[in-house]
C-alpha cells in the first residue's frame, strides 16, 4: 500500500465527478472568522457543490486569512455576496432552492431525515456565536441539526458544516459503483 499522491488523488475521484456540481448552495450568515470561510471554501470545493453565498460580515476573497485555509479553492467555487442573508434566502428561494438551516432548536430534524425532495437544497449556517439570524430562521423550509452525543453542545461552525454537506451529498449523489 501507498499513498497517492495529488495528481493521482484527483484522477481516482474524477471519474466519480459528475457533470455539474451537486444541487446543494450554501449560505454563510455572518461568519465572523476568515479562517472558517476559507475552510468552508476548501470543504465546498472538495464536495463539489453548488455555490456559496457569503452574507454580511463574512468575508470575502481576495483576503489573507481566506487564503491561508482555502488552499486555492476560492478560485473554484462559484461564489456571490449578499450584505443581509434575508435578501440572499429570498434570492435563493425565487430561484428555486428549498431554505434548510442547520441550527438546533425546538422543531429541528436530524439531518439525516432530509430527503431527496428538499433538492435543490441551500443549506444555512449561522454565526459561531448567535447562530442562524432568527428573521432567516422563519422563512427556512426545514431545520436541521446534527445529532451529537458528548456535552458540549455545539461542534466549531466549519466542522459543522463538513459534517452536513458530507450528510447531505448522501442524500443526492449516485451511489458508488461497485
Amino acid at each position: 500500500m501507498r499513498k497517492l499522491t495529488g495528481e493521482e488523488k484527483n484522477k481516482h475521484w474524477e471519474r466519480f465527478r459528475p457533470p455539474k456540481r451537486f444541487p446543494i448552495a450554501a449560505v454563510l450568515d455572518n461568519i465572523r472568522s476568515a479562517y472558517n470561510v476559507g475552510s468552508m471554501f476548501r470543504t465546498a470545493e472538495c464536495a463539489y457543490i453548488s455555490e456559496l453565498i457569503l452574507c454580511g460580515i463574512t468575508a470575502q476573497p481576495p483576503h489573507k486569512e481566506v487564503e491561508k485555509t482555502a488552499l486555492g479553492t476560492t478560485q473554484l467555487v462559484p461564489w456571490r455576496y449578499f450584505p443581509d442573508t434575508l435578501e440572499a434566502v429570498r434570492t435563493l428561494k425565487d430561484e428555486g432552492w428549498k431554505i434548510v438551516a442547520l441550527e438546533i432548536t425546538d422543531e429541528s430534524i436530524p439531518i439525516q431525515s432530509v430527503g431527496a425532495e428538499h433538492f435543490p437544497l441551500a443549506l444555512v449556517v449561522g454565526n459561531e456565536l448567535s447562530g442562524v439570524d432568527d428573521r432567516v430562521l422563519s422563512q427556512a423550509d426545514l431545520v436541521v441539526e446534527i445529532p451529537q452525543f458528548g456535552k458540549k453542545e455545539s461542534l466549531n461552525v466549519a466542522v459543522a458544516f463538513g459534517v452536513a454537506v458530507f450528510l447531505l451529498l448522501e442524500k443526492c449523489r449516485p451511489p458508488f459503483p461497485g
